[in-house]
């Protein structure tokens, strides 16, 4: 039997409702929980200083003129750091960390003050980049080189944007070359999974990886 939803369902408007309306993510979100790459968004501050932060609700897809490559940052915080960056400096690595470096990217959450560097308050390695004026993550077993292209509101008025980036270029440690999923690959962001039929108080966030399971053939 299905459940249908196209309202908040009435046991989630307490505790749910008032994170909506506190950090502006839909009741739909936590009942139509979709998982998305997880990695970390690394560029220069106007102070010379490396900025890093950690992004997810992002889609990756080429366009067929130019053979281009493009990342989609569908939601980035217009009062943020990455934000500024982006309109100063117009170029980004995206870094992307097994589950042995997950804690050490997630603390650059924390620090996050902007005079100082956050790749080394955070414990990790930054060095420059060969394509674009940003630095990247040498502990990330992958590093993707953007350039800026556009961005929209998905929303007029919104307080987030959304980001697209073209991919200049790529560096994947060896060990990763012949496959980026498993356990020491790609991690996704598994947000607030909540049963709308029965409530709890509180949800949490996953990071996950992926399990093969299905061969959907070959090419």
């Amino acid at each position: 039997m299905k459940h249908h939803y196209r309202e908040m369902p009435e046991g989630m408007k307490g505790t749910f409702g008032d994170v909506s309306r506190s950090f502006g993510f839909s009741w739909k979100e936590f009942v139509m929980t979709v998982p998305s790459p997880l990695f970390l968004v690394t560029t220069w501050k106007a102070n010379g200083q490396p900025n890093a932060c950690m992004q997810s609700w992002a889609a990756f897809t080429s366009a067929d003129r130019g053979n281009g490559f493009y990342a989609i940052l569908a939601s980035v915080n217009k009062s943020g750091h990455l934000y500024r960056s982006f309109q100063e400096r117009k170029e980004a690595v995206l870094n992307f960390m097994s589950a042995a470096h997950y804690e050490a990217c997630m603390a650059t959450i924390r620090n996050n003050a902007y005079e100082d560097d956050e790749i080394a308050a955070s414990g990790l390695t930054a060095e420059k980049a060969l394509w674009v004026d940003a630095p990247l993550v040498r502990e990330c077993f992958m590093n993707l080189e953007c350039r800026y292209a556009w961005e929209k509101e998905i929303v007029p008025g919104d307080d987030h944007a959304l980001i697209c980036l073209e991919v200049v270029g790529a560096h994947i440690d060896e060990e990763h070359l012949a496959d980026r999923t498993g356990e020491n690959g790609l991690l996704y962001n598994i947000h607030y999974q909540v049963n709308p039929e029965r409530v709890g108080k509180t949800a949490h966030d996953y990071a996950a990886v992926l399990r093969r399971m299905i061969d959907a053939g070959e090419y």
